[in-house]
């Protein structure tokens, strides 16, 4: 008698969880969270790409923070965008224990020396070399100034590009996609995906604007593709390790914002992403052929889908037990 009045009562709220808002965003918390992300960030970005700083429609100017417009007029629309959406989808469809992985993994730091050496100093010296064959023998050693600034450069980037990003692409948006996608299929989505996020932002001087070629963003979404599978590899075989996607993401940008207007004086924006590009599209197929596609994703770690609720009509628990699979 016990067990059908809880059943019922299990089931007529579920039926009532699935209605709404609530309801959408817990049976899809994937386009939620990518039409969440871009929206907001785009939203947020308008003020910005408006302002003089990008088309000049709007007479608003931001203040600048260590030289650059950027972390006032960029920075909070980026917040917004993966990290925020990432916080608010788990929070509705997973709740506490959702929230808990979610942070979680943030806190998984203790991984081979090896991978640190890999995003710290190989991905790096890497980028450094990518553009030599097009700086037209125009290189420079780096300062002791600017090699001095590749620290807390890094430690800005982590605090600001790395977790107003990764939280939401590697950390929410990777391992939902793997599961139902597998890793072929998740870097297929999550490429093109995370490249169009940052497209309204070549209308303002984050991309050049107005002096920037067409093609140029074209370049950067390739870019931006096949490093994800890169990514993808390593956040995979750190057993999703969001430290080392914080360090390998932000190595990048850290790399190119600190050495490479002295190493590099004469080369554009455009030209050094073509370098990027093809060293990262490279890797990007090294390691698909090498690993046949799965890039280090292991589908046996995982019992259940992480957002597939358990059907409703198996479902008999006590009231007010705890579920562990959400």
């Amino acid at each position: 008698m016990t067990n059908t009045i809880e059943a019922r009562s299990t089931t007529g709220t579920a039926q009532q969880d699935r209605r709404g808002v609530r309801g959408v965003i817990t049976r899809h918390p994937l386009l939620t969270f990518f039409t969440l992300a871009l929206g907001l960030s785009w939203l947020a970005w308008v003020p910005y790409i408006l302002s003089p700083h990008g088309m000049g429609v709007w007479d608003i100017h931001f203040p600048e923070v260590l030289g650059s417009a950027q972390f006032t007029g960029v920075l909070p629309g980026a917040l917004l965008g993966p990290l925020g959406s990432a916080f608010i989808v788990t929070a509705v469809a997973d709740g506490r224990a959702g929230l808990r992985r979610w942070v979680g993994r943030l806190f998984r730091w203790r991984v081979a020396w090896y991978w640190y050496a890999l995003a710290l100093v190989v991905v790096p010296a890497l980028i450094v070399l990518s553009a030599v064959p097009f700086a037209g023998g125009d290189v420079h050693a780096p300062s002791a100034l600017a090699l001095s600034a590749l620290v807390p450069g890094l430690v800005i980037q982590l605090f600001s590009t790395g977790l107003s990003e990764e939280p939401g692409w590697r950390d929410f948006a990777l391992p939902r996609l793997q599961h139902r996608f597998g890793a072929l299929g998740a870097a297929a989505v999550l490429g093109p995906i995370w490249a169009l996020w940052h497209m309204p932002l070549y209308l303002s001087d984050w991309g050049g604007w107005p002096n920037a070629h067409w093609s140029e963003p074209v370049v950067f979404a390739l870019f931006t593709i096949t490093f994800n599978v890169v990514m993808i590899q390593v956040f995979n075989k750190t057993g999703e390790s969001l430290p080392l996607a914080l360090l390998l993401h932000v190595g990048v940008n850290n790399t190119i914002s600190s050495l490479f207007p002295e190493m590099y004086p004469s080369m554009t924006a455009g030209t050094l992403m073509i370098g990027l590009t093809i060293m990262s599209t490279v890797a990007a197929v090294v390691l698909l052929v090498v690993t046949r596609g799965r890039l280090g994703y292991d589908p046996a770690r995982r019992a259940l889908p992480i957002d597939a609720p358990i059907p409703v009509p198996v479902r008999k628990r006590l009231v007010g037990s705890h579920d562990g699979n959400r």
